[in-house]
């Protein structure tokens, strides 16, 4: 005990004498796009670097986070980026809601030579064809989204409803920032590809302060179900007048962001949202501790004893999962060895993060970690990334897809008890 004391001692010198390790963490804690995922974002990568730290960070250097507060808005986020990297001389800035934001700051990370490593934006677009080579998305892209509500319906439509995939129509309303468009364009190609018409595609301000005439398009081309992309503000608004103007279809499918906080819907809506799907990253409580390794169950009941400790949540939100996740993933599987084996510079993170190699099961949200290398259409992205449906019920989500991990089968089309069922 005591030569390994002294070993870490002699370590622990040679890197800084203890020296803490700062990174950013770059989240919206204010604005719109706080109430809509970003907050438990940030408390889930907070609850990642409190149990690093309590762990002893990497050879008893701790991590020391530097926050700040994109307030919602892009222009900020830009200008706080380049604050952490500037005057708080952080070399890893950590988080990102919103893809309206990442998309800038990717462009900007990648020309000020430091890591941006994305927990949440999923537009396709903040990776594709770029080549970065110090941007990375351990999480999932707008494209598994679309493929995820397609297959889903194609799977189940004429089992549950008596329509054939070839006459069952969708309605795709998206919110019109890089988010929402990259979500919708692969609903459109995945619906295509199985030859599932759509009905009614259109874009909107998520600002919008009324969604009345979207609404009365969608009466008039009556889809089979409607697909929207969008935050809580349109979401919650769009829900209000279609439920007012008498809307009806046979399933309502969200795709995360503001259909990933059911407590908010909840709050809002009641049971009234029973029985709707989101498409997301499953948060860990969906998932069976048992199809996980036994250091990604003991992470999964870390993080719901601490994320329920701290908000009295029993069902926490998919980006609290996503915070503590793929944070997680930077800190022990980055961070550590990078420090460890080249003092922790930007070339030593990078070179760390194209090593990491997880298995499926291997994380609290089920799948593995392996990003695409450089020179790849999507460098910088986890290959091994799962999105799933999950279904609503009494304010907890259960998951309905892919079919060999799902809890059993949706409840479709919507009961007439839902006052957004097709009578």
């Amino acid at each position: 005990m005591a030569g390994a004391a002294a070993l870490a001692a002699g370590r622990a010198s040679a890197q800084g004498s203890g020296a803490p390790i700062r990174i950013g963490l770059l989240h919206d804690l204010s604005g719109p796009f706080a109430g809509a995922g970003s907050v438990p974002l940030f408390q889930g990568a907070e609850i990642a670097i409190e149990l690093f730290n309590e762990r002893g960070g990497v050879d008893g250097r701790l991590v020391q986070a530097v926050s700040a507060d994109s307030q919602s808005r892009a222009e900020v986020a830009i200008n706080e980026a380049e604050r952490l990297i500037g005057q708080e001389r952080v070399d890893v800035v950590i988080g990102v809601y919103s893809s309206a934001h990442a998309v800038p700051l990717a462009q900007r990370m990648q020309a000020a030579g430091k890591i941006l490593w994305i927990n949440s934006a999923i537009a396709t677009a903040v990776l594709k064809g770029k080549n970065f080579t110090t941007i990375f998305r351990p999480t999932v892209h707008s494209d598994q989204y679309g493929e995820g509500s397609v297959m889903f319906l194609s799977e189940h439509c004429e089992r549950t409803t008596r329509i054939a995939p070839g006459n069952f129509k969708l309605g795709i309303i998206y919110e019109d920032g890089p988010y929402g468009v990259g979500v919708a364009t692969a609903l459109e190609a995945n619906a295509n590809r199985v030859g599932m018409p759509i009905a009614l595609k259109e874009g909107y301000s998520a600002t919008a302060p009324d969604l009345s005439t979207l609404v009365t398009k969608l009466r008039r081309e009556r889809p089979d179900a409607i697909l929207q992309v969008g935050y809580n503000p349109d979401i919650t608004l769009f829900l209000r007048q279609a439920k007012s103007g008498g809307l009806r279809t046979r399933m309502v499918i969200g795709h995360g962001a503001g259909y990933s906080q059911i407590d908010r819907l909840t709050e809002t809506f009641g049971r009234e949202i029973d029985h709707f799907c989101n498409v997301d990253p499953a948060a860990t409580q969906m998932l069976s501790p048992e199809r996980l390794t036994p250091q990604a169950r003991e992470l999964q009941q870390i993080l719901l004893d601490r994320f329920r400790a701290r908000t009295r949540s029993n069902d926490p939100p998919t980006h609290a999962s996503m915070g503590f996740n793929n944070t997680w993933v930077f800190l022990e599987h980055v961070l550590k060895p990078a420090v460890r084996q080249g003092g922790g510079s930007v070339e030593a993170m990078r070179t760390a993060a194209l090593a990491v190699d997880i298995p499926v099961g291997g994380t609290i949200q089920g799948y593995g970690v392996k990003f695409r290398p450089p020179g790849d259409e999507m460098a910088g992205q986890n290959e091994r990334s799962i999105a799933v449906v999950m279904q609503f019920e009494n304010a907890k989500s259960i998951v309905r897809w892919p079919t060999p991990i799902a809890a059993g089968p949706p409840v479709m089309p919507l009961p007439a008890s839902s006052p957004f069922a097709l009578r």
